[in-house]
C-alpha cells in the first residue's frame, strides 16, 4: 500500500481552525451530523469540523476528502472507510468531507488532491492515504496505525452515532456475542480460560479496546488469585521499593475498587525508583490504565501525574 507523504509546506495546517466553536462537543463527545446506518461516521460541515478536531483529543479521527462529481473513487474509498470505522467500534471516528459542498474546509487545509485521507490524533493531523486502496488494505493499515497509537497511550474510544445497544426483553443490554466465551469462563471461575478467550480477540483485532480491557482485567484476576491481602500489604509496607510487592498491592486495590489508591501507589514507585524497577512499575501502571479504560477521568488524571513523575 502506498502512503505518499505531503511535500507542500503547511499542507495540513489546522491551527487556524482549532478554536472552539460555540456548542462544540467536549473531549470525547461525538459531533452531530451522523451518517445513517454508520455509528462512527459523520458528514462534515464547518460546525462539525470544529467538533471533530476536539473529539480527536480523546480518540483518533479520520477525515476522508471526497468529490462525487470529480472523483468517484474517493467516494468508494469513503464507503470502505465507513465500513472499517464500524468494525473498529469507536476506535476511530470518520468524518466525510464533500469538498464540493464545503470547499472552505478543503481550502483551509490546502488539500493537494483527492482522494485524500488524513488521520487526526490528539489534534495533530497526519496524511494517511492519497489514493484509493482495497478494503483489506484499509483494514491492515488502520490496524497498524491503531497499534502504534495504543503503544503511545492513545486508547480512547468515540461514542457511537447510533442509538444505545439493543436491550433484551428484561430491558438489559445484550452482551456482544464475541465476548460471551470469556464472560462464561469468568462466571465458571475459569480465569485462565477467560484470559485465553480475551487473548484470541486481541490477537484477531488489536484495535478492540474492550477486548484489551477485558484481557487486562482477567490477567489482574489471575495475578491476584489466592493472594492474602494482609500479607501482601505487610510485604509492601516493609519493602517500599520492591516493585513486585507494590504492583501486587496495586492490583488488589484496583480489584477492590480503590482505583486512585492503586494508581497513586505505582506513580510514587515510579517517582522513587530508576532504571529497570522504574520501567517495570510504569509498564504495570499502564496495564492497569487499560483495565480501567482510558476514558475514565481517574485514568486521565493519573496519566498526567505519571508524566510529571517521569519528567
Amino acid at each position: 500500500m502506498s502512503q505518499q507523504p505531503f511535500s507542500r509546506p503547511g499542507a495540513v495546517d489546522l491551527s487556524a481552525l482549532q478554536g472552539a466553536a460555540p456548542g462544540a462537543a467536549p473531549g470525547g463527545a461525538a459531533p452531530t451530523g451522523g451518517v445513517a446506518g454508520a455509528p462512527y461516521a459523520v458528514s462534515v460541515t464547518e460546525e462539525t469540523f470544529q467538533e471533530l478536531l476536539e473529539a480527536s483529543r480523546n480518540a483518533p479521527v479520520l477525515l476522508s476528502f471526497e468529490s462525487p462529481s470529480r472523483s468517484p473513487e474517493s467516494v468508494s474509498l469513503g464507503d470502505d472507510l465507513q465500513t472499517v470505522s464500524s468494525e473498529l467500534e469507536g476506535r476511530v471516528l470518520l468524518g466525510r468531507v464533500d469538498v464540493d459542498q464545503v470547499p472552505q474546509i478543503a481550502q483551509a487545509m490546502q488539500i493537494p488532491s483527492i482522494p485524500l485521507v488524513v488521520l487526526v490524533a490528539q489534534g495533530r493531523p497526519m496524511p494517511l492515504l492519497q489514493e484509493a486502496v482495497s478494503l483489506e488494505e484499509l483494514r491492515t493499515a488502520l490496524t497498524q496505525v491503531l497499534q502504534q497509537l495504543t503503544a503511545n497511550g492513545v486508547t480512547g474510544r468515540h461514542q457511537p452515532r447510533s442509538a444505545a445497544p439493543a436491550a433484551d426483553e428484561d430491558g438489559e443490554d445484550q452482551l456482544d456475542p464475541r465476548y460471551a466465551p470469556a464472560q462464561d469462563a469468568l462466571e465458571r471461575g475459569d480465569i485462565a480460560g477467560a484470559v485465553a478467550e480475551y487473548q484470541k480477540l486481541v490477537d484477531a483485532n488489536p484495535a478492540d479496546s474492550e477486548a484489551a480491557a477485558g484481557l487486562a482485567m482477567a490477567k489482574l484476576l489471575q495475578r491476584t488469585d489466592g493472594v492474602d491481602l494482609q500479607q501482601a500489604r505487610q510485604a509492601a509496607a516493609e519493602n517500599p521499593d520492591d516493585v513486585d510487592a507494590q504492583t501486587l498491592v496495586a492490583d488488589l486495590d484496583l480489584l477492590g475498587g480503590h482505583v486512585d489508591d492503586a494508581f497513586h501507589r505505582l506513580i510514587e514507585v515510579v517517582r522513587r525508583t530508576s532504571d529497570a524497577p522504574r520501567d517495570a512499575a510504569r509498564t504495570h501502571l499502564i496495564g492497569l490504565f487499560g483495565a480501567v479504560g482510558d476514558a475514565d477521568p481517574r485514568v486521565q488524571r493519573a496519566r498526567r501525574e505519571l508524566a510529571s513523575a517521569l519528567f
